[in-house]
């Protein structure tokens, strides 16, 4: 019988079995391409974009968390990006449309593309992983509630990390130079 950890490494081994390679490398593209890029997430998926905005800022580019007082305002040429896992939160929505009516562009990262938020999106990137919209059923994953997407979301951002390191020439130890020396 396979361990807890084999359980969940293949579970998370079936999310990136049917990841569409086409959404990540479009997201990899709008985020290289943008002035400023503001991240946002609620809860766990939160965490994950909090890491992703500190690996972007990492790469030097211009990337920030909603809700720090150093965030600036996003307009043309700027990129909001999210996290609503189950499709909805009253909070991304509203950012999201805040954004839009300033021109800015949005990618929402996802596990329900046919969610409120992902078709109100510029972008959408789909992790088909379980959320707590779907964690329940005989088809669920050994992962509690939407550990399965949180885990998915560090894995897949972490390598999306590694093609915009490439994909703008920067250097490992250039990223390492833009590490805070305040630990």
């Amino acid at each position: 019988m396979p361990t807890l950890y084999e359980r969940a490494l293949a579970d998370l081994q079936s999310v990136f079995d049917r990841l569409d390679e086409a959404q990540v490398e479009n997201a990899v593209k709008v985020i290289s391409k943008a002035r400023r890029i503001a991240l946002y997430g609620v809860g766990r998926e939160g965490l994950q974009i909090k890491g992703l905005a500190m690996r972007l800022y990492h790469l030097g580019l211009n990337a920030s968390v909603v809700g720090d007082m150093s965030t600036p305002p996003l307009g043309k040429g700027d990129l909001l990006i999210v996290s609503a896992g189950p499709g909805w939160f009253s909070t991304v929505a509203a950012l999201m449309e805040t954004a839009r009516e300033a021109g800015a562009d949005t990618l929402c990262v996802t596990a329900q593309p046919e969610g409120r938020c992902p078709r109100a999106a510029s972008h959408v990137l789909t992790v088909p992983a379980q959320t707590m919209a779907d964690d329940r059923g005989s088809a669920t994953s050994v992962l509690p509630m939407g550990s399965l997407y949180e885990g998915a979301q560090y894995v897949l951002f972490e390598v999306m990390i590694l093609k915009l390191r490439d994909l703008l020439g920067i250097s490992s130890e250039a990223m390492r130079a833009n590490h805070t020396n305040l630990e």
